[in-house]
């Protein structure tokens, strides 16, 4: 299916690697025109073709300098993809609440929620003017915050809350906002062996392999496995595109069947 994106224009935040990367290719494939943000830049991304922009997305200055440069990329932006965020910082994020002290809250919001907040504030202006639409990766773990690092279930919850209050105040004025959440997604969150992943299997005391091994089954999901980062990216896409015109303020789970809920 044509997705109807060619010519438009992007940013997608977090790009180096996982999900973000895998938006990146999604899109380009599309025809779209790229700005990829991250801290760091990977062989993976530089082979995109995507234009490149390094910032520190959690601290106050780096959101709007990197809108910045993205404009002087791109000329206006038809979406922005806010999909930077971190549960992968090891032992720090698994030790419970009474384990996790205010600079760990404060990083984590600040990478998680504040780098969406303004990121979007600074783009709005680019985004009223094409009628565009913003796309927020936030977590199952919004709604089921028990199921992962506290600070980062919380953020994401926040992050969840921003979209549907978004979509209200700036639908009527051309903008779509809508939040995909997934589960658990095969990154480098859960197999880097110095990752979240690896810290959540030490503190039960079970091989990092046979923790991921069991992780789908023993996180309720039906289909029985990790959900692929292409996978979310397809989902980004359509939400991006003219066949999701009427879509709006909807936050679209993607994790196997984890959240039994209605």
């Amino acid at each position: 299916m044509d997705m109807g994106l060619t010519g438009k224009t992007a940013v997608v935040t977090g790009a180096s690697r996982g999900i973000g990367l895998a938006i990146v290719r999604a899109l380009i494939g599309e025809g779209t025109r790229v700005v990829a943000a991250s801290r760091t830049i990977t062989p993976e991304l530089k082979e995109t073709g995507a234009a490149l922009v390094t910032a520190d997305l959690s601290t106050p200055h780096g959101p709007a300098e990197m809108i910045g440069r993205a404009l002087e990329e791109l000329g206006e932006i038809d979406l922005l993809v806010n999909n930077v965020g971190g549960g992968d910082t090891g032992d720090e994020l698994a030790g419970g609440f009474l384990g996790t002290d205010d600079d760990v809250w404060r990083q984590v919001h600040d990478l998680n929620f504040l780098s969406a907040v303004r990121v979007t504030r600074a783009a709005l202006p680019s985004l009223l003017r094409q009628r565009g639409a913003v796309v927020n990766i936030s977590s199952n773990g919004a709604r089921i915050p028990h199921a992962g690092p506290i600070s980062y279930t919380t953020a994401k919850a926040a992050l969840t809350a921003l979209g549907k209050a978004l979509a209200e105040e700036f639908g009527p004025r051309g903008v779509r906002v809508n939040t995909v959440s997934p589960g658990a997604v095969l990154t480098s969150m859960w197999e880097a062996p110095g990752g979240y992943g690896a810290a959540v299997a030490a503190a039960h005391g079970v091989e990092h392999e046979q923790f991921l091994a069991g992780l789908p089954s023993n996180a309720g999901m039906t289909t029985g496995r990790f959900i692929q980062p292409d996978e979310v990216a397809a989902l980004v896409t359509w939400l991006a595109s003219p066949h999701a015109g009427s879509v709006s303020g909807a936050d679209y789970v993607i994790d196997g069947g984890a959240i039994k809920t209605v």
